[in-house]
């Protein structure tokens, strides 16, 4: 009935199963690790990883940005935006932000120019902006914002990088200002 033959075939079976298991295992985590594969991204890193980032475009290229804190005439620069460029580059907010006063993932930005921060109603804001609610969000304000947001307010749930280019956070504040 059994032979040599069969019990050593059901044992190259067995264990030919075991390595296309481990060989698909070792495939998914090397894909799908966060991390870079250093360590799958259970938090032993000890601090989190950002799970996607939205491509604002050029990462380079600001003299700002390469040569350290310049001063920025951020009234001129806005005063120069072009409003439909702002548009344009708008488009890369509008996934979380609505300009018809409608509720979505981020506060609705129509009106943003000099409102108040934190005072969208019904919006729940993190507690750094809500410290920050006695300012407005002037152009200079939001210029800065919109360079870093978590470098501007440290603790805020806003995952957007921010944009590299001066001229970018000028257009979008340009046609910010046409939202009233």
């Amino acid at each position: 009935m059994f032979n040599t033959m069969t019990v050593t075939k059901a044992v190259a079976g067995v264990c030919g199963t075991l390595l296309v298991f481990l060989l698909g295992n070792w495939a998914a985590t090397s894909l799908y690790a966060m991390g870079g594969g250093h360590g799958g991204g259970n938090g032993e890193e000890g601090e989190l990883t950002q799970a996607y980032t939205i491509d604002t475009g050029d990462a380079g290229g600001d003299a700002e940005a390469e040569g350290g804190e310049a001063t920025v005439d951020v009234a001129a620069l806005v005063a120069a935006g072009d409003a439909a460029a702002g548009e344009k580059v708008f488009s890369k907010c509008k996934s979380c932000h609505k300009l018809d006063g409608g509720k979505a993932t981020g506060p609705h930005l129509d009106g943003v120019v000099n409102r108040a921060k934190a005072s969208v109603e019904g919006f729940s804001y993190s507690d750094v902006l809500k410290g920050m609610a006695g300012d407005s969000w002037t152009p200079e304000n939001l210029y800065a914002f919109l360079e870093n947001p978590k470098g501007y307010a440290p603790g805020t749930r806003m995952s957007f990088a921010g944009l590299p280019k001066s001229e970018d956070r000028a257009n979008v504040i340009a046609f910010l200002a046409t939202q009233q």
